[in-house]
């Protein structure tokens, strides 16, 4: 059973995540999400609140939601719960992190047909060698529909990259726990970041 103390501590964590990546810029006003899971058998995924300033998050700016992203308790979820909740059963991992930020969604115009990436020291952050070896970050098109967009991203996505960039709206990154998440999502960002200034060159 997931009590209320154990999302009372999802929160804190959720809540000092979203304060770390809005103080980058990449959670402005009440945009971007997260969440982490508390249970796989019954699932059970804490999801930051919809509406709320994330780098002013407190501990109960949370919701409780199942495997489809439907609330069980603490208000309203961010409207993307269904699809943290679809990428943490497609890809085993227990933290989600979606942020708004610009280099994801002018790389996704760049590049919509993924981001070809090689040669780079950084690529160690998310578990490739630095080099020999190229990997492709996906990019869907983006929708308002959760299903229409999970299928994008179970499509589209390769399980050797932890994220995947959303055309015109920003970046989703997935780790084995809230610290590897923010880690693959800091990484991908620094690789988006580089990609596009070299673009502009």
């Amino acid at each position: 059973m997931t009590t209320s103390t154990d999302l009372e501590q999802a929160g804190a964590v959720l809540a000092a995540e979203a304060a770390r990546f809005a103080s980058f810029g990449w959670m402005r006003g009440t945009s971007g999400n997260l969440s982490v899971l508390l249970s796989r058998d019954p699932f059970r995924l804490a999801v930051t609140a919809s509406g709320h300033d994330k780098g002013e998050l407190a501990p109960h700016d949370v919701v409780l939601v199942d495997e489809q992203g439907a609330a069980l308790s603490g208000g309203r979820p961010s409207a993307e719960a269904e699809l943290h909740a679809r990428v943490a059963r497609l890809t085993g991992a227990n933290a989600v992190v979606h942020v708004h930020t610009v280099a994801s969604v002018l790389m996704g115009r760049k590049q919509p047909g993924g981001i070809v990436l090689k040669d780079l020291e950084m690529l160690k952050g998310v578990g490739h060698p630095a080099e020999g070896e190229e990997i492709t970050l996906p990019v869907i098109a983006n929708s308002q529909d959760m299903r229409v967009l999970g299928d994008r991203l179970e499509a589209a996505r390769d399980p050797r990259m932890p994220a995947v960039v959303v055309a015109g709206h920003g970046l989703y990154a997935w780790g084995d726990s809230p610290r590897q998440a923010r880690h693959h999502t800091e990484v991908v960002e620094w690789l988006l970041e580089l990609e596009l200034r070299l673009t502009t060159v």
